[in-house]
């Protein structure tokens, strides 16, 4: 059986792989925002991550676009993931998973750093115990 992947383990390895492809993207033309758009292999993200293939596109096309999708204010929608994008499949807004994935970033760093608070304080805790019953 597969394992599943967080949302943060899952742009991870995207924000990594594709890193490469996004800084030999020209932003010249401004006019064409597909750019900003990479096209991803889902597959090999999938095997990477010991992920069913099926499972992580509907992840990334059905879970994580709707979370993360917006409209701006003249209408258009920006999408973390798009079906296609001109003639590419399977394309991930970069820049905007890079944002996104920052965010992922901090507050797990947060969770840790309150997790290994609240281990030192067990620890404390036990010791003041343990010193109390000592004398």
């Amino acid at each position: 059986m597969t394992k599943l992947s967080t949302d943060r383990e899952i742009l991870e390895s995207i924000y990594s792989e594709y890193a490469s492809a996004f800084s030999k993207v020209s932003l010249a033309d401004d006019r064409d925002s597909s750019k900003i758009y990479v096209p991803i292999d889902v597959r090999a993200i999938a095997r990477r991550l010991d992920n069913d293939a099926h499972v992580l596109f509907g992840r990334l096309y059905y879970h994580l676009d709707h979370k993360f999708r917006y409209k701006q204010d003249n209408g258009a929608l920006v999408h973390l993931f798009a079906f296609k994008v001109g003639d590419e499949r399977h394309c991930i807004n970069y820049p905007y998973l890079a944002a996104i994935l920052s965010e992922y970033r901090e507050q797990h760093s947060s969770s840790r750093k309150s997790f290994l608070l609240a281990v030192a304080a067990l620890v404390l805790s036990l010791g003041a115990i343990v010193a109390q019953l000592a004398s």
